[in-house]
C-alpha cells in the first residue's frame, strides 16, 4: 500500500493506493482516484526552471515544460538546461528547446524579456 497526498484539486486528500490492484482509497472526488493510479503507473510532472539569457537586464529566463514529463526524466531535463543560453528578445510561449529527450515535450519561455 502506497500513501500519497492528492494534488488533483485543492483538498489534498490522503490516498492509499494498492500497488498490485491499483485500488484507491481516501479520495473524495473521482480525480483523486485517477491521480492515485497514474502516480503509481506513470508519475509525471511539469518542470519549471530558468536558463541563461543574453541581452536582457535580468540574466535568467524562467522556463517550463509545455506538457508533463515522466518524473524519472526530471534530473536529465534539468541537466540539459544548465548549458542553454538564449538571446533577447524572447516572448512568453517561445519554444526554447524542442522535443527534449525525444519525448515530444518542449521547453517554453514563461516571461517576455
Amino acid at each position: 500500500m502506497k500513501e500519497l497526498i492528492c494534488i488533483a484539486c485543492p483538498r489534498g486528500c490522503h490516498l492509499q493506493v494498492n500497488e498490485e490492484t491499483f485500488e484507491v482509497k481516501g479520495n473524495t472526488c473521482p480525480r483523486g482516484a485517477v491521480y492515485g493510479v497514474n502516480e503509481i503507473k506513470n508519475p509525471v510532472r511539469v518542470i519549471t526552471s530558468t536558463v541563461k539569457i543574453k541581452g536582457s537586464d535580468i540574466n535568467r529566463l524562467p522556463v517550463k515544460t509545455d506538457k508533463a514529463i515522466a518524473k524519472g526524466l526530471m534530473f536529465d531535463v534539468i541537466k540539459l538546461l544548465d548549458d542553454v543560453v538564449v538571446t533577447s528578445p524572447v516572448n512568453i510561449g517561445d519554444v526554447i528547446l524542442e522535443n527534449i529527450l525525444g519525448t515530444d515535450v518542449n521547453i517554453v519561455a514563461c516571461k517576455k524579456m
